[in-house]
């Protein structure tokens, strides 16, 4: 399997990406306008936190529990056509929705569809390529991921042109895009894993190195201050611009990150992850605090592209961090660990990012999120010092271990 390649990937590499193209250009689609959807039945802005909160926070639980049993059986492809399956099922039910509770309960199964799929489709990929590959790969699929998240707002866009606030057309049009991914991990996506891992029953946190726990408390600071791209849209929407333009604003995020996120996975293949992660946190630092000083779509418009060099350097590079980082045997529950600190924390970030916007003013929940990720880059640091020290110290005692006499 790893000899056939498409456009010079492995052949799971790229049906995996295009599985997730096709799935976000359904789910960016609806996303892109769903804060203005949800503002249009009666919303407040601390619910529309919520809702996400809760839905990604729910959905982090499926995903710690999926990268375990992906390891234990020794499969991933079961996971990935359920958890994109239930994607394709309820996309089209938003097309009935009248009241906000309602979107809480198909967010809430769609998420948990994506907690299936998640950690398991990780797993794969970094399975499926070799080490010195793997930034390559993992970029190569968060750009197609991204490309769909390009086509889906500009299809809303031009659907909200033709038909002003007519969101139902825009929920039952994404429902074709995510049947076709679920109908190329059926058909393309082969599986990587050769045997069950029957020790799996048998793990214990100390099968992870520390340096792992380490990163996840990073990635912990961090998130508790990434509330929901949806309040970066209600910002935007909020600046007076047309609403048929907003999904058009996030498709700029999404662009620079597609065009960035191969490149730049590629360079972190040979320098190292550690210090895409950090300049990421500071831009997103930047990317926030700006967000919170001004009201100006000009501005915004500058800060969306900035935005998408975050994506590009970090969303990537993590997945490609944690799998130098994990032993083959337990990569799935790795993935699985990493993604539910990511969902279990957006829980209160998202909470406390609309009690800030809707209890202080619109300004706050971006000043606390630019101050999170700025403690979250001086971690990431003192990750760097500890590791090189560490493996320093090892390289000396290896050292005096071989010399003459030594034993």
């Amino acid at each position: 399997m790893k000899n056939k390649r498409i456009f010079g990937l492995q052949r799971n590499v790229f049906f995996t990406g295009l599985t997730s193209f096709f799935t976000d250009t359904s789910t960016k689609m609806i996303y892109s306008v769903m804060p203005l959807f949800l503002l249009s039945i009666g919303a407040s802005k601390t619910s529309i936190s919520l809702i996400e909160g809760i839905a990604e926070s729910t959905a982090s639980l499926i995903k710690a529990f999926s990268g375990y049993w992906s390891d234990k059986i020794g499969k991933n492809k079961p996971f990935m056509i359920f958890g994109y399956g239930i994607t394709a099922l309820i996309t089209p039910l938003y097309a009935l929705v009248r009241l906000p509770v309602q979107v809480l309960l198909l967010r809430f199964v769609e998420r948990t569809g994506k907690g299936l799929r998640a950690a398991p489709r990780d797993s794969l990929i970094s399975a499926s390529v070799s080490k010195e590959e793997t930034g390559k790969n993992f970029g190569f699929h968060k750009a197609m991921d991204n490309s769909g998240a390009i086509i889906g707002p500009l299809v809303a866009f031009l659907l909200l042109s033709l038909f002003p606030l007519n969101y139902s057309n825009i929920f039952l049009i994404a429902t074709i895009p995510a049947i076709l991914g679920v109908i190329t991990i059926a058909i393309f996506i082969k599986e990587a894993k050769t045997a069950k891992n029957e020790n799996q029953f048998k793990f214990h946190f100390n099968q992870l190195p520390k340096k792992f726990y380490f990163f996840l408390f990073i990635v912990f600071i961090f998130t508790l201050g990434n509330s929901a791209d949806a309040l970066l849209l209600v910002k935007t929407a909020e600046t007076g611009i047309n609403k048929s333009y907003v999904p058009f604003v996030y498709m700029i995020f999404n662009t620079v990150s597609v065009i960035l996120s191969v490149p730049l996975g590629k360079i972190s293949d040979k320098i190292g992850r550690e210090l895409f992660i950090i300049l990421g946190f500071l831009i997103y630092s930047i990317v926030y605090f700006f967000f919170g000083r001004f009201n100006s779509l000009n501005v915004f418009l500058f800060l969306f592209v900035l935005y998408g060099l975050y994506s590009a350097l970090v969303d990537g590079t993590q997945k490609s961090l944690i799998s130098d980082i994990v032993s083959e045997d337990v990569k799935g529950t790795g993935f699985g660990l990493y993604h539910a600190v990511l969902g279990i924390t957006l829980l209160p970030a998202s909470l406390i990012a609309g009690l800030l916007y809707d209890h202080v003013n619109s300004n706050a929940p971006f000043y606390f999120g630019s101050l999170m990720a700025l403690i979250a880059s001086l971690l990431m640091v003192i990750f760097v010092i500890v590791d090189r020290k560490n493996k320093s110290e090892i390289h000396t005692v290896h050292r005096i271990y071989k010399a003459p006499g030594k034993r």
